[in-house]
């Protein structure tokens, strides 16, 4: 698990979700709430999240303790 503080636009991740392992790249740390397509992030400065591209090309933001550094 990565923690907020050792993350940083450009650092290359992995995560798990409902179709395996995915890697991509942090683009930025997210503090204010916004809009991915249809899904809303809940992002603040006391509770950010990580927009990430991964490699396949889809774009989502996580939780900094859903990401590892590879």
């Amino acid at each position: 698990m990565a923690k907020e503080k050792d993350l940083h636009p450009g650092d290359k991740v992995r995560w798990t979700s409902s179709g395996g392992e995915s890697v991509g790249k942090v683009v930025k740390k997210q503090t204010s709430p916004t809009k991915i397509k249809t899904h809303k992030v809940s992002a603040s400065k006391d509770n950010p999240e990580f927009i990430v591209k991964s490699e396949k090309g889809g774009v989502a933001a996580h939780k900094p303790k859903s990401l590892r550094k590879v």
